[in-house]
């Protein structure tokens, strides 16, 4: 078996998906917190 060396896997696939996760998730808690503010809004 070949000996693992530190740093030597490509990780451009998981880097993308990495960076499109967090820019989704930012969408996501973006657009809860206009909802909620939307919803207060008509409620005050």
């Amino acid at each position: 078996m070949a000996e693992h060396e530190h740093g030597s896997m490509d990780i451009t696939e998981q880097r993308k998906t990495f960076h499109g996760f967090i820019r989704l998730a930012t969408w996501v808690a973006g657009l809860s917190i206009l909802a909620l503010i939307f919803i207060a809004l008509l409620n005050a």
